[in-house]
């Protein structure tokens, strides 16, 4: 049994034998790779630990992570919430994962050259056409349109959660604009500054290359014909949520970070106005949804984009990063197909499973979703940052009736799941000064390019701040924690 006099922090902890707790085992005994890191924290008192808790709160509020809120009346920005006590995933388990998620982003890749082509998973009755046609992220304008090096979605963000039964499930799949990575070696800085001495006895992947890696992915699919590629990412701006990422990243590659306003098109290619005059560029990596990046093309009001890009873009003269049109394959529709497309083009068995999904586009699992609600979660298929969820088991009666009501409206637009038993880590409250048990999730980052696979070993783990919420998005009062992926 755990010591809870050895370790004050602990005191309050309440152990869940229901629940998949990564901490303690089924006999609530720390598990042996948690050990040393156990061993650590019990030498701190509460007021020493608060102290290094403050510590990094500071951290992050001087290197500027933070990200925003946007409420009904207002807009808040806040310092991405941290907990120092890291999640450790070992070799043999982060291998399933690696070799899970890279099989999803190939299969995903290869759905969206065959959507945006022949359509053949379509004429041969995998995936219902009107599945495709129905989806808000299905560019007409991309059809017939070769990527450089056949490369979509070259950034992946996979959403993982590890259930009760000790197995991890893909819970969706986000391959537009993908966010996070940042706070990944954020949280890692955080830990090694003040953990330091306890980090290197565990032996750790390193996750400060992901940027030397993705501008390697980005150079990689330059535009024929380019030998030194010019690269950017464009922003929408220091009022986006995710401003703090987009300079990160141009930090760590260091290339230029633009907004639509820095960069014009002319004799179909795209150039940045600098200082010294015009220069082309060659890759984008764009951090503006696909709706706004052209104002000639899609959106006529939009002033994030640059009028012609995709102009230059079909002519095969700018590379975009993720390709337009890559969101009607996260789509949480789509989602419920991913075992069926996987098979279809890769001829192999899902690595990793889906959580049950139901689509109430289909009749019979509509009737089951009703009837049901207040066991599943139901999700919007094309939104993020874990708006528009309901969680069966914590709605009224009245608020059951209104998500039936919008559903029926929408069918198309909702997708159900069974509530599933998201593992627990320990998690440090402010105001109870002790540990207590919090849902996690992981998401993990993946690039493909020409001749590279590559998945940051290690990933996002997102905490529910709240006691016994299962939605760990930072927007719905969500943290994080650094992921040690241990090399043996």
């Amino acid at each position: 049994m755990k010591d809870t006099n050895k370790l004050p922090l602990f005191s309050t902890y309440e152990f869940n034998p229901k629940l998949y707790d990564e901490l303690f085992n089924e006999n609530n005994e720390v598990r042996e790779i948690y050990k040393t890191l156990y061993d650590l924290f019990s030498s701190y008192s509460v007021e020493e630990y608060n102290r290094l808790n403050a510590q990094a709160k500071a951290s992050f509020f001087n290197l500027g992570i933070t990200f925003q809120v946007y409420g009904e009346k207002e807009v808040k920005e806040q310092i991405f919430p941290f907990d120092l006590f890291p999640r450790i995933i070992n070799n043999k388990e982060w291998t399933t994962i690696e070799k899970g998620v890279l099989q999803r982003s190939k299969a995903l890749n290869l759905f969206l050259w065959d959507l945006y082509h022949d359509q053949k998973i379509i004429k041969q009755g995998i995936v219902p056409i009107d599945l495709i046609n129905s989806s808000v992220n299905f560019l007409p304008q991309m059809k017939g349109l070769d990527p450089p090096e056949g490369i979509y979605n070259h950034i992946s963000g996979t959403d993982l959660i590890k259930h009760s039964d000790g197995n991890y499930y893909v819970l969706e799949d986000n391959i537009r604009c993908p966010s996070g990575v940042s706070y990944v070696v954020g949280n890692r800085n955080a830990v090694k500054h003040s953990l330091f001495g306890v980090f290197n006895q565990y032996n750790a992947h390193t996750v400060v290359d992901y940027g030397s890696k993705l501008l390697e992915t980005m150079e990689s699919v330059k535009p024929k014909g380019v030998d030194a590629p010019v690269c950017v990412i464009i922003t929408p701006g220091v009022y986006n949520s995710a401003y703090y990422e987009h300079s990160f990243l141009a930090k760590q590659m260091g290339v230029v970070l633009v907004e639509g306003r820095d960069l014009f098109v002319e004799n179909d290619f795209v150039y940045m106005r600098t200082i010294y005059g015009p220069e082309k560029v060659d890759v984008i990596y764009r951090r503006v949804d696909d709706l706004f990046i052209d104002p000639l093309v899609f959106r006529k009001d939009s002033m994030l984009g640059v009028p012609g890009l995709f102009s230059v873009y079909q002519k095969g003269n700018v590379t975009l990063i993720n390709a337009p049109g890559t969101g009607v394959a996260d789509d949480k529709a789509v989602y419920t197909y991913m075992p069926q497309i996987i098979k279809y083009y890769l001829d192999e068995e899902p690595i990793l499973n889906n959580v049950h999904t139901y689509h109430c586009s289909r009749k019979d699992e509509l009737s089951y979703v009703l009837e049901n609600i207040d066991k599943l979660v139901v999700k919007p298929v094309d939104e993020s940052g874990g708006y528009g969820i309901s969680i069966g088991n914590r709605l009224t009666k009245e608020e059951i009736e209104a998500v039936k009501k919008t559903i029926i409206a929408e069918p198309r637009k909702y997708i159900a799941q069974p509530i599933m038993s998201l593992s627990t880590h320990p998690t440090y409250i402010e105001g109870s000064e002790s540990f207590e048990s919090r849902h996690v999730d992981l998401r993990t980052f993946t690039l493909l390019g020409k001749d590279i696979d590559f998945v940051l070993k290690g990933g996002l783990t997102r905490v529910a701040l709240k006691k016994g919420n299962l939605i760990v998005n930072s927007s719905q009062g969500g943290g994080s924690k650094d992921t040690w992926v241990l090399k043996k």
